[in-house]
């Protein structure tokens, strides 16, 4: 059975919050920050508290936005992105070596971690679905 891991889809306007791994298996990759629940939290819970540990700030989350099923050597996952939003706080990097506003056009251009790669993928269909729809070319961009 995969191990139920929960991330965080950090949204500013068209921006999304990419984290670099510091360290582990997949040290270097990008990812949408989060973590494991812990015995008796909520998902919810589970991803304020991690996005409290790992970057001190404070969020709110909102629905699901999408699962992905991820198997690596050092393990089975199912990861599970949030929508959510900062509420407060500043960026304090704990256990990651970089993390950048990424316009959601361009969330592929980054060596995301495989899990995170259907996320974005569909972060950024939704996007330009979005975007299509608000501009007067009709949607040739």
């Amino acid at each position: 059975m995969p191990l139920p891991v929960m991330a965080a889809i950090i949204q500013r306007g068209d921006e999304v919050l990419l984290c670099q791994r510091k360290e582990g298996a997949l040290a270097g990759k990008w990812e949408f920050p989060g973590g494991k629940i812990e015995n008796g939290e909520t998902p919810e819970e589970c991803l304020v508290r991690e996005i409290q540990e790992e970057l001190g700030i404070t969020i709110k989350v909102d629905e699901i936005f999408q699962a992905v099923h991820s198997h690596y050597e050092h393990g089975d996952f199912l990861v599970v992105g949030y929508l959510a939003t900062q509420v407060s706080g500043e960026i304090t990097l704990r256990v990651h070596s970089g993390c950048a506003w990424v316009d959601c056009t361009e969330l592929d251009t980054y060596d995301l971690a495989d899990a995170n790669i259907p996320i974005a993928k569909s972060l950024k269909e939704k996007c330009n679905a979005a975007r299509s729809r608000m501009g007067s070319d009709g949607g040739s961009n």
